[in-house]
């Protein structure tokens, strides 16, 4: 006897948990407001021979709980970039995250600039400030560094969550950088 499903009963599993959502740009930008984080993290690269070590680091996230996968998982495709990770090793939280400079340049800033935030608005254009600055290499400079670093610092609550001061960081980036002549 033939099935009146063409795709088969293998198939139906396989469709049911990769469901197709089609998501509205307005949505998403509300969802970022809400779920999404934009951070220039501040850390310590051995390869990084600037700024006494330092290396600046930007991304766009937007959390959820494993759960809802689905809504990260068709992030990906509307925006033609990024990855889904776990938050952390132990975490039921999953992160969909861009961070090529080429793509936030190209992908994300325009287009919370055409679907503006409202929440994170000041937050996105410290971000967007900085991932353009690094594009055009203002980063590799000491005032260009210090200048982008005291940005980052100022985003997120201040940098309340940074494990160094915005002392200890200058301070290491002034020793290290010389001046082209």
């Amino acid at each position: 006897m033939e099935s009146e499903n063409p795709s088969g009963a293998d198939n139906q599993q396989e469709t049911a948990s990769s469901c197709h959502i089609v998501l509205d740009p307005n949505w998403i930008a509300g969802f970022v407001d809400g779920e999404g984080c934009f951070s220039v993290s501040v850390h310590r690269n051995s390869m990084m021979h600037r700024h006494g070590g330092w290396q600046l680091h930007p991304v766009f996230h937007i959390y959820q709980h494993s759960d809802h996968r689905d809504v990260l998982e068709a992030m990906v495709p509307f925006f033609g970039c990024g990855r889904i990770r776990p938050k952390g090793p132990k975490s039921s939280v999953l992160t969909f995250a861009v961070d090529s400079l080429r793509n936030l340049e190209t992908v994300i800033l325009p287009f919370f600039e055409k679907y503006p935030l409202v929440v994170k608005r000041k937050d996105f254009e410290a971000f967007a400030a900085i991932v353009r600055s690094m594009r055009t290499k203002e980063h590799l400079t000491r005032p260009g560094f210090e200048r982008l670093v005291r940005i980052a610092y100022g985003m997120n609550a201040n940098g309340k969550q940074r494990s160094r001061s915005i002392e200890q960081v200058l301070a290491g980036s002034s020793e290290t950088i010389r001046e082209a002549p």
